[in-house]
């Protein structure tokens, strides 16, 4: 799929947008034991690889990930990381 791009600060924004239902239904993964795919969707690989071995840190990560997931999805969408 190609995404549109933007002019921003006079440059050519590249940066592929991330959709909402997609990202929540990846976190919806882990109910089924499949941790950490929306943070792996999101760009954040290392901290969804951990999450992937750990089943989302126990769990509480992929708790506080629903609440931080307007965050990361609005990070990941303007190239940034937290």
């Amino acid at each position: 799929m190609k995404h549109p791009t933007t002019l921003r600060h006079g440059h050519i924004d590249l940066t592929p947008r991330r959709d909402r239902a997609l990202a929540y239904l990846l976190w919806m993964g882990g109910f089924f034991g499949v941790c950490g795919l929306h943070r792996i969707y999101m760009g954040r690989v290392w901290s969804g690889l951990l999450y992937v071995c750990t089943g989302g840190l126990c769990f509480i990560g992929q708790f506080v990930d629903l609440f931080m997931m307007s965050r990361m999805l609005r990070d990941s969408t303007e190239g940034h990381g937290w």
